[in-house]
């Protein structure tokens, strides 16, 4: 990947903080981690106009770009507050998987993961789940 530009960076690491702040989350301990994700959000906001999420394969970026699920915040953090990518975790490093189905693969690698601030984040909690793409499961490409 592309080293991404430092206005795209800053972008990105203040979109980051911000959305730490309104969803009582906080960025992975290990900070190798976190600035991994961001400058995968940044180069693809440089290269696609939007941080289309680092952690998954795309046979094809710009088309997945044009769609809503994989822009960060993705859509599996807006409605359960889950972020696969560990930008979004809890303090100890942990995903909070205690919104998921039984069945998502994050619950099922950690397990119940609760989530200390339940009054944030989840702006997308009432929505209906969105239809995965034709061929792919709840859990998309990761």
């Amino acid at each position: 990947m592309k080293e991404p530009s430092p206005k795209s960076l800053e972008r990105m690491r203040t979109f980051v903080r911000k959305y730490n702040e309104k969803t009582g989350t906080t960025t992975h301990p290990k900070a190798e981690v976190t600035d991994s994700v961001v400058h995968g959000l940044a180069s693809h906001l440089d290269e696609l106009g939007k941080p289309l999420c680092p952690c998954n394969f795309y046979p094809d970026k710009k088309t997945e770009a044009t769609s809503r699920r994989w822009i960060c915040a993705c859509d599996e953090m807006k409605r359960w507050k889950y972020c696969h990518c560990l930008l979004f975790v809890r303090a100890d490093g942990l995903p909070i998987t205690e919104y998921l189905p039984a069945d998502h693969e994050g619950r099922q690698i950690y397990g119940l993961v609760t989530d200390p601030t339940p009054d944030k984040g989840r702006e997308s909690r009432d929505l209906p789940p969105s239809s995965p793409p034709e061929g792919e499961g709840a859990e998309g490409g990761h």
